[in-house]
């Protein structure tokens, strides 16, 4: 994700919803240990710091240096960039050597990620037995209320010719296509997700810091193309109720956890 995001690393981390705690402490009580997490594609810490509240240490990496200078400090965790030359070995020594992961997390990122490589990475990383390994998003379509919403998805469908990275699919079908070569722990399964939610209570202006946090948008904006020009957001405006308005938007999540075997 290195470039996508780098031009608003700051709104990106303003304007994104917070996972939720309960998430951190259902995969706690799926791990065998809580030594160490590795937490891959941090961004600007957001999962890594949930994590930390469970494990006893977390390795967080990104091949952003833009998005690792927002990243929130917390004594458990350790930052590192990750540059894509990295060889596995490298990714090894760094984060704590084959056989020596609890939990790897991936927070909204592991649809940029190349996954034969980084899956074969995880395996080696992860602890035997009782190693577990996440992964999840929330779709981009929110739920706010029946006028608001109709609006945002005439918005939502705009963006879509701009949401054309390779592995972009995984993301739009909810990883119900995402490939998840793990056994099931009970939580989420290769093409059968878990469903969740995440609830986030915003302004109209930080909807539309979220909005402009897109990668679909930015995408656009490079190519010369502004998807939220004066028009659009003075719509979306009317259909929030208001410039003034705080209101409690609904965020439909997805999530895969599995482990490997002895």
């Amino acid at each position: 994700m290195s470039g996508v995001y780098d031009n608003h690393a700051d709104a990106y981390l303003d304007a994104r919803p917070t996972y939720p705690s309960d998430w951190f402490s259902k995969l706690a009580g799926l791990s065998l240990r809580r030594n160490l997490a590795w937490d891959a594609g941090t961004g600007n810490g957001q999962a890594a710091i949930g994590v930390a509240d469970q494990y006893d240490r977390v390795i967080a990496t990104d091949v952003s240096e833009t998005m690792l200078k927002f990243a929130t400090p917390h004594p458990k965790v350790t930052y590192h960039h990750t540059p894509p030359s990295m060889t596995d070995e490298e990714m090894l020594d760094l984060i704590g050597g084959e056989n020596s992961v609890d939990l790897i997390t991936v927070a909204t990122a592991v649809h940029w990620f190349d996954l034969p490589s980084f899956y074969a990475l995880a395996t080696r990383l992860l602890r035997k037995p009782g190693g577990i390994i996440a992964v999840w998003s929330y779709s981009t379509e929110m739920v706010v209320n029946p006028d608001f919403d109709s609006v945002l998805s005439r918005f939502h469908d705009q963006t879509l010719p701009y949401c054309k990275f390779p592995q972009a699919q995984y993301f739009l079908d909810g990883y119900k296509t995402l490939p998840f070569p793990f056994e099931s722990v009970g939580f989420g399964s290769e093409g059968e997700p878990v469903e969740l939610e995440m609830k986030k209570t915003v302004s109209f202006e930080g909807l539309l810091r979220m909005l402009r946090s897109w990668s679909s948008v930015e995408t656009a904006k490079q190519k010369g193309v502004d998807l939220l020009p004066e028009n659009v957001v003075k719509e979306l405006e009317t259909a929030w109720g208001g410039v003034g308005l705080v209101r409690t938007v609904v965020y439909k999540s997805f999530m895969l956890v599995g482990t490997v075997g002895a």
